[in-house]
């Protein structure tokens, strides 16, 4: 619910601070005193798109913020904690301040929010239902969205636009075989010989690196044996070699450690030095034993090189890169038999087909049962509005193939009169006829809606007499469950609010520049723009106490 509103230089007001209650409120005023600045700020301030031209006249920017209650909206609740812009204290505040070059900010609970977050936000706390919003009620898109909307249909449309588009993707990728074939057919060829030549050679990954040390070490075999050899000779053998000479040396210091400590630390390291090159003595002597002169296996080693070598020339590569080209050869060619193979792509499509189908199915057995209940309510209710005999329904027409929005087109038929046929409705309704049908919709949609506030901007437009009464009747029902705030120009709406404001405007800003105030009215003076609602400038006791029985009613 929306518990208070700030608005600051936006438009016409200068400051305004609004605290709202629950129940029904309605609005009212003189012809462009700016009855409709609390929806313009509160369609801005929940993601509306907004420009410069919003802010003030003279101003830098424009500033809005609105608190709202949570405590009906566990959903959002928990939306915002996933976002990490929940509040402790179960509500909600809403900030966003827009510059005069068309720049904004937004803000939720204090944290810096997207537009798109903003957005999401608003769907859940606020439903607007504009004056024109008649004027959309003969598009099909939007009777068959009002319809899903009264259906709660929203996870189930959802699923069959994606299974739809699932099943377009295999469709697709199946025509695009058809067409490609003879393409596939040659890139197929070609990767199947690439693989063919290089798999006679089976390359394997490092090889190439292996290959050139083992090459190195065949190849200079013999050398490499003299050289182990004279550092053994040089190791033990040779007289005077390293062994023994730091033997000498370590057994030298180790005796005069005992007359100058100093040398005993020299004397470990000599002695760690003697472990050391007895290491490597064993080691050598290891290597001279294992090492030999194989001409057969340096043969067999250049001689795959070569092949390698010819192979990759072949192909324009490096050796080394044989066995990645290899394997990535081996999924293209894995790729292109999926994209090539027309009867599992057939299957595929098959199957997205039925799929989509079956949710589809789902989706009408929704409908129907929605369709049939709403086109009774909506009857009932343009019965009320001065529309005795008149008929409305929905009707659900099966298409051939399911669409991305179901398996059936919607359109609502209306039969105006008694007797009369049903047609569609922009065909049948009049201007004032239709506005009663969509304010009849609006009451009877709103009636399940999960949003809490309800704000209707001035739908009453184009009716007066008893059929205002009854608006005004339906509003105030409304109010019982929701809360409900309302633009009226009508006295007999106006009459049904709980609270009324009253918003007007004067010249009382810099320079004599338009401002907006709203102010909520006394029983005392809700007689008085009762009265000036009914009769204009000129009030009379008469009007007054027509005033006073529509307010006691």
């Amino acid at each position: 619910m929306l518990l208070s509103l700030a608005i600051r230089d936006f438009v016409i007001v200068d400051t305004l601070e609004l605290d709202f209650t629950a129940g029904f409120t309605v609005l009212t005023g003189e012809t462009g005193a700016g009855k409709s600045i609390i929806i313009d700020a509160l369609s801005l301030l929940l993601g509306g798109r907004g420009d410069g031209s919003l802010v003030r006249a003279g101003c830098e920017r424009a500033e809005l913020s609105a608190r709202f209650d949570l405590a009906r909206l566990p959903v959002l609740a928990d939306w915002l904690a996933e976002q990490a812009l929940a509040d402790e204290g179960g509500e909600l505040l809403v900030r966003r301040m827009l510059d005069a070059s068309g720049r904004s900010r937004c803000f939720l609970n204090g944290r810096a929010a997207t537009l798109a977050q903003l957005k999401t936000a608003g769907e859940w706390l606020v439903d607007i239902h504009g004056q024109h919003a008649h004027q959309s009620l003969v598009k099909p898109d939007t009777q068959r969205e009002l319809l899903d909307a009264y259906a709660q249909s929203g996870e189930l449309v959802a699923s069959v636009a994606e299974r739809h588009r699932i099943w377009q993707d295999a469709r697709q990728a199946r025509l695009d075989a058809e067409q490609h074939a003879a393409a596939y057919a040659l890139e197929r060829e070609r990767l199947t010989w690439q693989i063919n030549e290089v798999n006679e050679l089976n390359p394997q990954p490092g090889e190439w690196d292996t290959l050139g040390q083992q090459h190195q070490r065949l190849a200079n075999a013999a050398e490499l044996q003299d050289e182990a050899r004279h550092a053994l000779n040089a190791l033990s053998d040779d007289e005077g070699n390293l062994i023994s000479a730091v033997a000498q040396l370590q057994g030298r210091l180790t005796r005069f450690a005992g007359v100058d400590t100093r040398l005993a630390p020299v004397a470990a390291l000599l002695d760690s030095v003697d472990a050391e090159l007895r290491e490597a003595l064993y080691a050598l002597r290891d290597y001279v034993e294992d090492i030999e002169q194989n001409p057969e296996e340096l043969a067999q080693v250049e001689k795959r090189i070569d092949a390698l070598h010819a192979c990759a020339r072949k192909f324009r590569l490096r050796p080394e890169d044989l066995p990645q080209r290899l394997a990535d050869w081996r999924q293209q060619l894995a790729e292109l038999d999926n994209v090539a193979d027309l009867d599992g792509l057939l299957a595929n499509e098959a199957e997205a087909l039925s799929a989509l189908r079956e949710a589809a199915e789902v989706l009408s057995a929704r409908r129907r049962r929605a369709a049939s209940e709403l086109a009774e309510r909506i009857s009932a209710e343009m019965h009320t509005l001065a529309m005795a005999g008149s008929r409305f329904d929905i009707v659900l027409t099966p298409l051939a193939t399911p669409s991305a929005h179901g398996a059936e087109s919607v359109e609502y038929q209306v039969a105006a009169n008694a007797g009369s046929p049903l047609r569609p409705l922009a065909k049948v309704a009049s201007g004032g006829e239709l506005s009663r049908i969509s304010l009849a919709l609006q009451v009877v949609t709103s009636a399940v809606a999960a949003v809490p506030t309800l704000i209707f901007d001035e739908v009453d437009v184009g009716i007066g007499g008893r059929v205002a009464e009854v608006v005004g009747k339906l509003l105030q029902r409304l109010g019982e469950q929701y809360q409900v705030l309302c633009i009226t120009h009508l006295p007999q709406v106006a009459a049904r609010g709980d609270v009324q404001w009253q918003v007007s405007k004067s010249g009382e800003g810099e320079a004599g520049a338009v401002i907006s105030r709203i102010r909520p009215l006394s029983s005392k003076e809700r007689v008085e723009e009762i009265a000036r609602m009914l009769g204009g400038e000129q009030i009379t006791a008469t009007t007054r106490r027509h005033a006073r029985e529509m307010l006691a009613g």
